[in-house]
């Protein structure tokens, strides 16, 4: 696997400067208040249109209807204008030269209130939150095959079916905040998904299980990481220390897919001298006594993992000059065990908050590297070996949801 160190994105800090107040000029459309409700005026080939939105006048739905005005004028300009208005009006009719009165409301579908809610988050939410966050969820619901809000239960259904139980917890809970938004928009007159992310529990053995939560990183958003990290770009300027330090660390998780509490607890004695293979066969766990080493591994006594020429090249690059064999590899920033709570609270968080990626446990590093190995080839019963899992766990929670099925020809 290759890392991509180069960095994409948008100037901090620069607005677009408002534009001054000028006449009306052509394809011009107007934002106004007709008994309440908001309504968008424009000419269009000589004729006065009125195109009732059916929202109460807030700050909120105000915004919206910009959008709306400015997709109309854009249209208009560029020759795509949509004389049906199909294309505009959310939740009501039109009426040609003038207004039309008591229009029943037209509910929207879900997926059309999500693309509202999505570009009314746009201006509050940075590039990347927008990729990864918004982007990752309108992935979900293009693959619901129904999107009427009066079959919520079945959305929901369908969403236990097509992605991990925790990850559609999360995904409910962002169509609660779209139809909650909604609402007080006064676009619906009831929210169908209020209370049901509270209903979704995931099945007793599966509680806690980071073996079993899988969401894992993209390569972009693991690329995107390693790269925050290691240019401390979110990293507070009265911290003791950068978060560089622990470049190194999250680097090999997402290398070599290894438990973190194997990887806190590797030392110099298993890894070859030409670095060309790590011997995993011990663990750091948490007990009530503090952190403790503990021999042998979840699942099996030891296992030899094959490095690469990029783990090779990151040990190389890591390793002190007569190095100690039994100094930790990776150890904490006071020296002695990394504190991985700690590191999760001060470093991996704010990493993710300020990249605004989605927040996932360190331990789907591993799931990433699993997911990525299957999708570059690897057999099964080879990933199984080389993270420390039966093919039957691989197949199980990977393979089978990424294999296409085909039928050879014999």
């Amino acid at each position: 696997m290759s890392f991509n160190t180069s960095h994409q994105g948008p100037p901090s800090g620069l607005r677009a400067a408002e534009p001054r107040r000028r006449k009306s000029s052509k394809g011009t459309v107007q934002v106004k208040n007709s008994n309440g409700r908001l309504q968008l005026v424009f000419t269009y080939q000589g004729k006065r249109r009125y195109l009732s939105l059916g929202f109460e006048d807030t700050h909120e739905t105000r915004e919206l209807a910009q959008m709306r005005a400015n997709q109309i004028r854009l249209d208009i300009i560029s020759g795509n204008f949509d004389e049906t208005l199909a294309k505009y009006k959310p939740a009501s009719a039109l009426s040609v030269d003038e207004p039309e009165a008591d229009d029943p409301q037209v509910v929207p579908s879900l997926m059309e209130l999500w693309m509202q809610y999505v570009e009314y988050k746009r201006p509050q939410c940075s590039p990347n939150t927008m990729y990864h966050v918004y982007g990752t969820y309108t992935g979900y619901l293009e693959r619901i095959p129904t999107h009427e809000l009066k079959k919520a239960a079945e959305i929901r259904d369908c969403a236990l079916q097509l992605i991990p139980v925790e990850s559609c917890k999360r995904f409910i809970v962002r169509l609660n905040a779209c139809c909650r938004w909604a609402l007080k928009s006064g676009v619906i007159t009831e929210n169908p998904f209020e209370g049901m992310a509270q209903e979704i529990r995931p099945p007793k053995a599966q509680k806690n299980d980071e073996d079993t939560d899988i969401f894992p990183f993209s390569p972009k958003e693991r690329d995107t990481i390693l790269q925050a990290i290691q240019e401390n770009a979110f990293c507070n300027k009265h911290s003791g220390y950068k978060h560089s330090f622990y470049y190194g660390y999250v680097k090999f998780l997402f290398l070599t897919g290894c438990r973190p509490s194997e990887a806190i607890a590797l030392q110099w004695k298993h890894v070859s001298r030409d670095l060309k293979t790590i011997t995993f066969e011990q663990a750091i766990i948490s007990t009530k006594e503090g952190q403790q080493l503990r021999e042998g591994l979840k699942t099996q006594e030891r296992r030899r993992f094959p490095c690469n020429g990029i783990v090779q090249q990151l040990l190389a690059q890591i390793k002190p000059q007569n190095a100690d064999p039994e100094a930790l590899v990776f150890p904490g920033y006071s020296g002695g065990i990394l504190n991985t709570p700690s590191f999760r609270k001060t470093v991996w968080k704010s990493v993710l908050k300020g990249l605004g990626i989605e927040y996932r446990k360190p331990y789907q590093t591993r799931h990433t590297f699993i997911t990525l190995a299957l999708e570059n080839g690897l057999d099964a019963k080879d990933v199984a070996r080389l993270v420390g899992n039966s093919p039957e766990v691989i197949y199980r929670h990977y393979a089978g949801n990424k294999r296409e099925l085909f039928v050879p020809e014999f």
